[in-house]
């Protein structure tokens, strides 16, 4: 790790901590103009569950957790060792908080029953990342019986997860999607014939890469030279497979489901963005349309976010499905009766009200506005409007233990282990990493 790279580390905690004035400030405003407590109708059968919410480091764990706890539920949340100081522990939703070893270890599913028996959990509802989502389905295999798992098997997963075998499960079904071929070699690229499909094309690895997701470089390259260059660099293999798809343009979407045997119980929909730490719900009826079709053609029992691309005559296709919780969850905070549509085979569907105010990252905004001053008036605008993710005047702690406990302590680790980061995300309580998860 350089000099300048152990500076910037440094840098930012001195950034987050300098922030403690304000943040007291911004509490305390939250704190007095609070309404009173949402709470939810009697829980199904007259009484609470325990749910465990496993994630613990991301927003929308805390979300959950909240709605859990309001509606009368017990939560407890787990997170691994290196987050164990996830200012969302010291939320008052949480009853109790246990670490777990990372959903990669083969102990994962063990410690995981070990907290399911202790607590007596009645129901798991993981808060997966893109690369938890697979062992936490492996893991239900083994608490089958001993608690319910909002989550798709494995089986499902691993399909609507591989972007190629997830176009072909829309397309069976009569749903639009863009042309997707699954490559596994360069040399396939080379010999696509790109004179009789234009395209423009894109490459996009199947597993998830958190830096090359972003690189939209369309093919064919302005020769044939440059496509291979670019292809070449790629690592493309039978073990680390890409697609070749379409490269749509037009208006990106995205969408958050909680869906139980094939009935879309929890709904939101957003307009779309790289990094995207912003959303506004939008009332979408051929999206929407979409999704409940495929959700009921395949009976999903989980969590589904999809990607969407609207061309200028309004036709959807969804790019890709994400099997996890979707950050736009948080336009659903303060309703409580998300907590039946995830535990209740008959309940209501649930989806942000009409006016609802989009949910935003308050230090997020301000430091991009910093950076880029011509952006300061629309940031500004959006704090005005919206409400922050974290922010709860009812539940203060976790808000402050972000940015002065939370981050401050990845940072730290990241300077002493000599690991570079590139971006704090405030929203999934991490530090992106080349390479990382």
């Amino acid at each position: 790790m350089s000099l300048a790279a152990r500076a910037r580390s440094v840098a930012a905690i001195a950034a987050l901590e300098a922030t403690l004035p304000l943040n007291l400030l911004l509490v305390a405003a939250a704190v007095l103009r609070r309404g009173p407590r949402p709470q939810a109708a009697a829980t199904a059968g007259g009484g609470g569950r325990t749910v465990l919410v496993s994630g613990a480091k991301m927003t929308k764990a805390l979300v959950l957790a909240r709605l859990f706890h309001a509606a009368g539920h017990r939560v407890v949340l787990v997170e691994t060792a290196r987050y164990r100081l996830t200012g969302h522990r010291f939320s008052n939703a949480v009853d109790a908080f246990h670490v777990v070893p990372d959903p990669t270890s083969p102990d994962y599913a063990a410690a995981l029953l070990r907290v399911v028996e202790e607590e007596g959990v009645d129901v798991w509802v993981p808060v997966s990342s893109p690369a938890s989502s697979l062992p936490e389905a492996q893991a239900a295999e083994l608490l089958a019986g001993r608690c319910e798992v909002v989550h798709l098997d494995t089986g499902t997963l691993r399909r609507v997860d591989d972007k190629h075998a997830f176009a072909e499960m829309a397309a069976e079904v009569g749903l639009a999607v863009p042309a997707t071929h699954r490559i596994t070699d360069p040399q396939q690229v080379l010999d696509f014939d790109f004179a009789a499909h234009p395209g423009p094309w894109v490459l996009k690895s199947i597993p998830y890469d958190p830096v090359r997701r972003l690189d939209l470089t369309p093919l064919p390259r302005p020769t044939p030279a440059a496509t291979a260059a670019f292809v070449r660099d790629l690592p493309i293999s039978p073990d680390q497979p890409w697609i070749l798809q379409e490269l749509l343009t037009g208006t990106e979407w995205c969408t958050h489901g909680t869906a139980r045997d094939g009935r879309l119980l929890v709904w939101a929909c957003c307009r779309s963005s790289a990094w995207q730490l912003t959303y506004e719900q939008v009332e979408h009826p051929a999206i929407r349309a979409w999704v409940e079709r495929f959700v009921a053609a395949h009976r999903l029992t989980g969590q589904v976010s999809f990607d969407f691309m609207e061309d200028a005559g309004g036709t959807v296709r969804a790019i890709e499905c994400n099997p996890r919780t979707h950050s736009a969850i948080t336009l659903l905070a303060g309703r409580p009766d998300v907590a039946a549509a995830y535990l209740d085979d008959d309940a209501d569907p649930v989806e942000p009200a009409a006016g609802t105010r989009p949910t935003y990252w308050v230090h997020h905004e301000l430091w991009q506005a910093v950076r880029h001053p011509a952006t300061a008036r629309t940031r500004l605008r959006t704090i005005r409007r919206g409400t922050d993710a974290v922010l709860d005047g009812h539940d203060p702690w976790p808000f402050l233990a972000l940015h002065h406990l939370h981050l401050p302590s990845l940072l730290l680790q990241n300077l002493r282990a000599g690991r570079p980061w590139l971006k704090i995300d405030v929203n999934i309580g991490k530090l992106v990493e080349p390479a990382g998860d």
